[in-house]
């Protein structure tokens, strides 16, 4: 216990200290957001995944704090943030890092326990949820809060599980996150990045299945869900709204949940709070769920819940219309005789 919040507060001092500090090199080495109305450094995920691992490896090496089995999903982790890193600081297509993401993922999921369908599936999942981080990233502190009560969620559900290796670990990354909102609250003077957002989904999402395997996959399935209610939401909102408008579904654009929230008038602080308070009561259903407390069918009143959420928002128009290319007169190829003091001339028309 003593231990816990020593960790947890080491990570937080040290995420807050080197967020602050990776500013300026982020800024020299051109690693920003340049979505933004100003270019915001992009280093803030590399501070939490320092202060994660390096607190997580000192109480394993210590033994104070094994992580027990974890070591595997802290380097898998690891290597994606590095991936990440890649991708804030020099243009990566999509398919490549969240190619690389599956390949993390296929290291972490116990097949042993789930079984080879069922493991296919949650390295395809821990892979959604990855995405919905990265994505929850355009907003100030919306990915930061997100992943903090996710993060806590999680943990309970582990520490349930006497998985106490995984809940140390899942309380270090939130108070490193923690850390890292000091310095990402709007209006934000750094950011996770694809680093950072990588991360910290992959770990949560690697987690709540680790904590779910051998247990029954339509039950399983209703738990994830919950505990990442808000992340899958965005996407699958995006997905949509992009398809219906025949966009490219790579093609970044304003048409996220904070963005259409942004556009009914919230502020940005607002709308953090409020897909904050959204996350937190499906993280909740997902714990009680997990915990046996709550019936199965409360997986269906999250959904239900954010479709509710999802199909008005759709309705917000979020793109421009599309300007037709301006095609210059093309000159007339058309000729015609003129005959000029009595000699045949060609004139073009």
């Amino acid at each position: 216990m003593l231990y816990g919040i020593a960790a947890a507060t080491t990570a937080l001092l040290l995420a807050a200290v080197l967020a602050a500090l990776l500013r300026v090199p982020a800024l020299r080495l051109g690693a920003v957001d340049r979505r933004r109305q100003r270019p915001i450094p992009l280093f803030g995920g590399v501070a939490v995944v320092l202060a994660t691992c390096l607190v997580a490896a000192a109480g394993n090496w210590t033994g104070v704090a094994p992580l027990l089995g974890m070591g595997r999903l802290l380097v898998a982790g690891a290597a994606v943030a590095v991936l990440g890193l890649v991708a804030d600081m020099r243009r990566v297509k999509a398919r490549f890092l969240f190619g690389g993401t599956a390949v993390a993922a296929a290291c972490v999921v116990p097949y042993d326990e789930t079984g080879l369908p069922a493991g296919l599936l949650a390295v395809g999942w821990i892979v959604f949820v990855a995405a919905g981080f990265r994505a929850l990233d355009h907003a100030d502190a919306l990915a930061g809060t997100v992943g903090v009560v996710t993060a806590f969620g999680v943990g309970a559900c582990a520490a349930a599980e006497v998985m106490d290796g995984l809940a140390v670990l899942l309380s270090v990354l939130a108070a490193a996150l923690t850390g890292f909102l000091m310095h990402n609250w709007h209006p934000a003077r750094i950011a996770l990045g694809a680093c950072g957002s990588l991360f910290v989904g992959f770990v949560l999402a690697s987690a709540a299945v680790l904590t779910r395997s051998g247990y029954e996959l339509a039950s399983s399935g209703g738990v994830l869900f919950a505990l990442t209610a808000t992340g899958s939401a965005d996407v699958v909102l995006v997905l949509l709204s992009r398809r219906l408008a025949g966009r490219p579904l790579l093609r970044s654009g304003p048409d996220h949940l904070a963005h259409r929230l942004r556009r009914l008038g919230l502020t940005p602080q607002g709308t953090t709070v409020l897909l904050g308070v959204g996350s937190f009561s499906g993280v909740l259903v997902g714990v009680l769920q997990h915990l046996g407390w709550v019936a199965e069918s409360g997986a269906f009143w999250v959904a239900g819940g954010a479709l509710v959420v999802v199909l008005p928002l759709l309705r917000i128009k979020v793109y421009g219309a599309r300007r037709q290319p301006d095609h210059p007169p093309r000159p007339s190829t058309r000729t015609a005789s003129v005959q000029v003091n009595g000699q045949l001339r060609v004139r073009s028309g």
